[in-house]
């Protein structure tokens, strides 16, 4: 009966990890079929190419990513689109919140109902992202804030909650990570 007791161990740990692959699979999924709508299906397309190489480096499989990219070509499927959401965090820092979704009239209320249970609110478009240059796919700061330890971890746990969302691809922040 000794076996039983490490199986189960292993069983649930084994469980653990496969939720956060598929939690990242399908962040990724979205992202390249949302690139590949835009690209029209083309894989030489910069942005497209740029998504794959993100998902190739956590070790999607190669049957996934063929699936974004037709489901992103018009094989069946929903509409992904591409929105950003943005607000102030702990210590007046920026942060810019960019999401994949197939309906934004419900990821909004949600990123807006992470943010007041924080305590923050959702800012209107463009009061954050004068903070920014956007970089490609990124955005990085142009002015940091350098935040006290206690901000930086409300900061910390703030981009943790917003990043466990299913649809919330990256979270940029203006905060000085020094």
């Amino acid at each position: 009966m000794s076996g039983h007791n490490k199986w189960s161990k292993i069983k649930h740990k084994k469980a653990a990890t496969d939720a956060q692959k598929s939690k990242v699979f399908s962040k990724h999924a979205s992202l390249i079929a949302m690139e590949s709508r835009k690209a029209g299906g083309d894989t030489a397309s910069p942005r497209l190419a740029a998504a794959i190489e993100r998902a190739k480096k956590d070790s999607m499989p190669k049957d996934n990513i063929e699936k974004a990219v037709a489901k992103g070509s018009g094989a069946g499927g929903a509409a992904l689109e591409e929105v950003m959401y943005e607000t102030y965090g702990p210590g007046g820092t920026a942060l810019i919140i960019t999401a994949v979704t197939d309906n934004p009239n419900r990821t909004s209320p949600e990123i807006r109902h992470l943010l007041s249970k924080a305590g923050y609110q959702l800012g209107a478009p463009g009061s954050a992202v004068w903070a920014f240059t956007k970089d490609g796919m990124n955005y990085t700061p142009t002015n940091k804030v350098y935040l006290s330890d206690d901000d930086g971890e409300k900061l910390a746990t703030l981009v943790e909650t917003l990043e466990e969302h299913d649809d919330v691809q990256d979270v940029f922040t203006t905060a000085d990570g020094e």
